[in-house]
């Protein structure tokens, strides 16, 4: 009677073991899946956090930040070169490819180009251009000056502006001096004539003068003996 009842627990024992195998397998999968769920929860909230960031951004924050990165390496490159006693401009070009180089020319002919006198109008526009880029804004001043006016320093349409401003010395004199070099370059240039004073006169108007030109750029050595001769007198 007594093994017909350990044969009859044998199987109840085994079945409740393989259930509760079966629970805590259940249990430690849930455990995993509650915290994958809390570290996806977690990232999210991270990638939320940081695209906030990115958004509060200026527009062109990833080109600034690599062009400092890039200086960075510059700066760190020089510092090499001069405690090695090297030129670093020599080993920046030892370094640059011809391919490079060539590309280089290349955007920068097209980013500037050189497109001559059209009119007045585009070469005051390009004497702007160029102006403006020499200027290095005072920072120093600049932040004075917001921390005097406040608010008005960014002035609105409501804004009286006339008779407020008043410039520093140093910014007069900076701009005597730019004007002093504008007025020597342009001294250097001289207007192109359109008749030359000293010259022969050989023409009844003005049509006739560009045709004496035309003919003398065709055939003027061919007939310079005989001009000398017929000027001398002695043409036979």
């Amino acid at each position: 009677g007594s093994s017909d009842s350990e044969d009859e627990a044998r199987p109840s024992t085994a079945a409740a073991a393989a259930a509760l195998q079966k629970r805590e397998e259940r249990l430690r999968k849930f455990r995993e899946l509650h915290m994958k769920r809390n570290e996806a929860r977690k990232l999210n909230h991270q990638e939320v956090v940081e695209e906030d960031k990115r958004r509060k951004l200026p527009a062109n924050w990833e080109a600034k930040k690599a062009r400092l990165e890039w200086e960075l390496k510059v700066e760190e490159k020089k510092k090499e070169c001069a405690a090695r006693g090297e030129d670093y401009e020599r080993v920046k070009l030892l370094e640059i490819s011809a391919e490079d180089a060539e590309r280089w020319e290349r955007k920068k002919k097209r980013k500037n180009p050189d497109l001559g006198f059209s009119d007045y109008a585009a070469a005051q526009l390009r004497q702007y251009q160029r102006l403006t880029r020499q200027i290095k804004p005072d920072l120093e001043q600049y932040e004075k000056l917001k921390e005097q006016y406040g608010e008005a320093l960014y002035p609105t349409s409501d804004s009286l502006l006339h008779g407020t401003h008043v410039p520093s010395r140093e910014g007069v004199d900076r701009m005597v001096a730019d004007l002093e070099k504008q007025i020597e370059k342009r001294e250097k240039y001289s207007r192109r004539r359109p008749y030359n004073d000293d010259a022969d006169i050989d023409y009844i108007n003005e049509r006739n003068a560009k045709f004496n030109k035309k003919a003398e750029r065709f055939y003027g050595k061919y007939t310079a003996e005989i001009k000398q001769n017929l000027e001398r007198g002695t043409a036979v």
